[in-house]
C-alpha cells in the first residue's frame, strides 16, 4: 500500500525527435522540454537506451556527455555539438 506520494503531478511537454548521421555513428535522441526539471532539457538516446537531464552547463562539462548517454567520447562530441545547437541557453 502506497503510504505518501512525493508527487503527482502533469505537466506540458514539448517533444522532439531526431536522427542524425555524424563521421562516427547515427544518432536517435528524444529531446523533451519541460519546465520540470529548471529549464534543463531530458534527452533520451533511443538507442541504447539512456538518458540524462541536460543543460547549458552540463555541455560545457569535458566528457559529460558522452558518460551520461553511454557513448564513446567521439560520439560524445558529434551529440554536444548538435546539442548546443538545439538546446536553450
Amino acid at each position: 500500500m502506497i503510504e505518501m506520494f512525493l508527487y503527482d503531478e502533469e505537466d506540458e511537454a514539448k517533444i522532439k525527435f531526431v536522427g542524425f548521421v555524424g563521421e562516427h555513428s547515427r544518432y536517435d535522441l528524444t529531446l523533451i522540454y519541460t519546465d520540470r526539471h529548471y529549464g534543463k532539457t531530458m534527452v533520451l538516446n533511443t538507442q541504447n537506451n539512456t538518458f540524462g537531464i541536460i543543460g547549458r552547463d552540463d555541455l560545457e562539462e569535458d566528457g559529460y556527455i558522452s558518460h551520461i548517454l553511454g557513448l564513446s567520447p567521439e560520439e560524445g562530441e558529434e551529440v554536444t555539438e548538435y546539442l548546443n545547437d538545439v538546446i536553450d541557453i
